[in-house]
């Protein structure tokens, strides 16, 4: 594994831990040249189904792409890591179980809303508001109103 600070090529293994599921695992690293340490996680390599944007485009799914997402939506909450990781997780085995190719981009859209709904309300919100992309205030006033609930 090559370092991500200096490029060099020899890295040694300092920790393995699997994952409590068991999904993944996470090994801390040190580099042979600059001792800097950082994280790398194995997982198995899986298809996940293509995602269908509104525009008919189709582009491969991207882990990266979604936990960008849900850490803007999160930016300034008080929500763990450990928290993130397993709503992706949750969102990520849900799509493998469709059986699906291809997901329509507002399928995806509403799994990641339900699990924000179960971590954070303000963050739930922001994500919804772009998302849903409202027109007028009666229909955030109409979503923040379905979370006080």
């Amino acid at each position: 594994m090559k370092c991500p600070f200096c490029s060099h090529s020899e890295t040694q293994v300092v920790e393995t831990r699997i994952a409590e599921d068991g999904d993944f695992i996470r090994r801390r690293r040190q580099c042979g040249a600059c001792d800097k340490r950082f994280t790398t996680y194995e997982r198995p390599d899986v298809n996940y189904p293509a995602i269908v944007k509104k525009d008919g485009r189709r582009i491969d799914y991207e882990h990266s792409k979604l936990l960008a997402s849900m850490n803007l939506a999160l930016r300034k909450r008080p929500v763990s890591t450990e928290q993130v990781d397993s709503a992706i997780e949750r969102i990520e085995e849900k799509l493998l179980n469709l059986g699906l190719r291809e997901v329509p981009s507002a399928r995806l859209g509403e799994l990641v809303m339900r699990e924000l709904k179960k971590l954070d309300k303000v963050a739930y919100v922001r994500f919804a508001s772009v998302y849903r992309s409202f027109e007028d205030i009666d229909e955030f006033k109409t979503l923040v109103n379905e979370v006080n609930k």
